[in-house]
């Protein structure tokens, strides 16, 4: 595990808050008709403009900027043409490569008016990260983490994914330690401040399986249900968590 200073996490705040204001134009975007390409190009756009690199594309030869991840698909959908339908959700996982260090974040969005269903996932999906990041502290345990997501997800009925974990983050997208979304408390590497960490719980209404299209990347839920992700990269401080690129109230 690498653990950042001060100044590094100054960095990944600026990567990360590229990375929020390309989502939060994005949540303006969307509406029926739109297309996940059209986001796509509207982000690199974005996230060149800013100074920074979209940190997706060409990734193990990913051939976008965005993951659009759309209703039963969990993560990792490949941006394409086929226009958004209200009751639709989506989910957009955007990265960023800026001055050396990378920004990592999700959100899963509503298209127009969606089902209770869909809402109550969200709902319980976008909370399940936030009791997640409130584990974030020095001396907590890795698994306490993934306990506090899976611990609200199955009490709602929902099931979390395994097959997708988060991950550490700085100079690599992807660093040590994995960040499962579900296990038992207490385990695990103990949490030191400077560690940064994408914390990312991907939940379903059905089952947890998946499945994977022909395109190597596309993953779904198994049965067809509809799946939620959201996601923030945190870094543990001696105050506790810090969500970076997000602006402390």
């Amino acid at each position: 595990m690498v653990l950042k200073t001060a100044g590094e996490l100054e960095l990944m705040h600026a990567a990360n808050r590229i990375v929020q204001e390309v989502l939060d134009a994005i949540g303006e975007r969307l509406e029926p008709g739109v297309t996940t390409r059209d986001l796509d190009r509207f982000a690199e756009e974005k996230i060149r403009s800013s100074g920074g690199v979209p940190a997706f594309l060409n990734y193990k030869g990913y051939p976008a900027t965005l993951c659009t991840s759309v209703n039963d698909v969990i993560v990792h959908g490949i941006p394409n043409d086929d226009p958004l339908l209200e009751g639709d959700i989506v989910g957009v996982d955007c990265g960023v490569l800026y001055q050396g260090y990378y920004g990592d974040s999700a959100r899963s969005f509503s298209v127009g008016q969606v089902s209770s269903e869909a809402e109550r996932l969200l709902e319980v999906t976008r909370t399940s990260l936030m009791l997640a990041i409130e584990q974030v502290r020095p001396d907590g345990r890795l698994s306490d983490i993934g306990n506090a997501v899976q611990t609200h997800v199955e009490a709602a009925g929902f099931s979390v994914v395994r097959e997708f974990v988060g991950h550490g983050i700085g100079t690599a997208l992807h660093e040590d330690p994995q960040v499962p979304n579900f296990g038992a408390p207490g385990r695990g590497v103990r949490l030191r401040p400077g560690l940064v960490l994408a914390i990312e719980p991907m939940v379903n209404v059905g089952t947890p399986s998946v499945k994977t299209d022909p395109d190597g990347w596309t993953a779904r839920t198994a049965d067809g249900s509809l799946s939620a992700h959201f996601e923030y990269s945190v870094a543990v401080t001696e105050d506790g968590p810090r969500i970076l690129g997000v602006e402390a109230a």
